[in-house]
């Protein structure tokens, strides 16, 4: 990208960063999405089931912010301005969707493709925070504990191939916890593309209806650096106790981290 006017003299050039550090797969060379696209051809995901995990995510999403699922897990935000406050309290993402547009929209990275700017989840920005401690150092705060840390697993694929990583990170930190795909009660996987999670439930023969119950990161914005936290966040408050839930999520290197917790 080239820029008219700069604070130097002379031509420069412009790297968008966040595409550069975090969007593109520099073994490859090319976007995140054509990875996706791969995957999806690798795997047998049709543009059709992706579109409809989307359209999902989407409705869960709205279900969930008008039932207040969301209310015990976002907080709120003041911005002080000059004509007062302005208090932010839910992300305007998921009434954005038409639709009737989704399957008529192109695709996004490779003419003919399967991944759309409907079934990929949105540039957002956002934050989350997780405290983690002890048994013993909670009893000692005189803080009672959301969930238990059960186990963790990091695996690595072909960087192309990075949208299964899960499906090889997830069965690996149930082996550590003795658990399998029957006792967990819900799925946090993060929906970098529609494509990642079509494939978590066809390789790990999972329930869609216990996969991002609340809509995942097509509907709810992926924020960059920040959405491990989130998928936890989520994850912990969806659960009932004494129930076990599931994480994962991929990054763009071919590796993918997972999470078993169990809500308290």
């Amino acid at each position: 990208m080239e820029i008219r006017q700069n604070p130097a003299f002379g031509k420069f050039t412009a790297i968008d960063s966040l595409e550069n550090d975090g969007l593109w797969d520099v073994y490859n060379n090319f976007a995140m999405g054509n990875c996706g696209e791969t995957a999806a051809v690798k795997h047998g995901i049709p543009r059709e089931a992706q579109d409809a995990h989307a359209i999902e995510s989407y409705k869960r999403a709205d279900k969930a912010w008008k039932s207040g699922a969301f209310s015990a897990e976002v907080v709120p935000i003041t911005v002080k301005g000059k004509k007062g406050d302005t208090i932010v309290k839910e992300d305007e993402e998921y009434t954005r969707v038409i639709f009737d547009k989704i399957p008529s929209l192109r695709s996004a990275f490779k003419q003919g493709g399967s991944i759309t700017a409907a079934n990929s989840s949105p540039l957002s920005d956002g934050a989350s925070a997780l405290i983690l401690m002890s048994a013993e150092k909670a009893k000692e705060l005189g803080l009672t504990p959301l969930a238990k840390v059960i186990s963790w697993a990091d695996a690595g694929v072909d960087p192309i191939d990075f949208p299964e990583a899960p499906t090889v990170a997830i069965p690996q930190a149930l082996k550590k916890a003795n658990l399998t795909i029957d006792d967990i009660s819900l799925f946090e996987i993060n929906e970098a593309f529609s494509v990642v999670v079509r494939i978590a439930e066809k390789v790990l023969n999972i329930d869609p209806a216990k996969i991002n119950v609340n809509g995942g990161a097509v509907a709810l914005g992926h924020a960059i650096g920040n959405s491990g936290s989130r998928i936890i966040v989520s994850l912990v408050h969806a659960l009932k106790s004494g129930e076990y839930g599931a994480a994962g999520i991929c990054n763009g290197g071919g590796a993918a981290s997972s999470l078993i917790i169990q809500k308290l």
